[in-house]
């Protein structure tokens, strides 16, 4: 599946054949202590740093249908992030998967993001634009 909006992404999960939960986890990118000069450039170009996890919470697709609602909500922690990564976890037998259910699989997307392993997971910027990592 090709997905290339937030929009998209909460269609998806709304279309899938069992119910789903969607994952949120709220990064800060950052300079690296002790960052080189070589570093520092290609931070400010949103090129390079590292990506701490400051907060994660799990929804239900309806819950956050549209990104601006995602970003008030997320506003109203105080917490400062930068990109938000996100995944879904599905539901068995038409259950939907409870928030208790969300709580292994969020700490294992926080541990992912940790080391670098972000393939499996749409990341969205303060604007809602997805971004691509290379």
């Amino acid at each position: 599946m090709n997905i290339s909006s937030y929009t998209e992404f909460v269609t998806a999960a709304k279309r899938q054949p069992e119910p789903q939960r969607l994952l949120f986890v709220f990064v800060e990118a950052a300079l690296p202590p002790n960052a080189t000069e070589g570093q520092k450039q290609t931070f400010h170009a949103q090129q390079g740093g590292t990506l701490t996890p400051v907060m994660c919470v799990d929804k239900l697709p309806a819950e956050v249908e549209d990104f601006t609602g995602l970003v008030e909500e997320s506003g109203r922690t105080g917490q400062h992030w930068d990109i938000v990564f996100a995944a879904s976890l599905s539901g068995r037998g038409g259950i939907v998967p409870s928030s208790e259910s969300a709580t292994q699989p969020l700490k294992q997307m926080i541990n992912a993001i940790q080391q670098g392993s972000i393939a499996n997971f749409l990341a969205f910027d303060r604007a809602g634009e997805l971004v691509q990592f290379s």
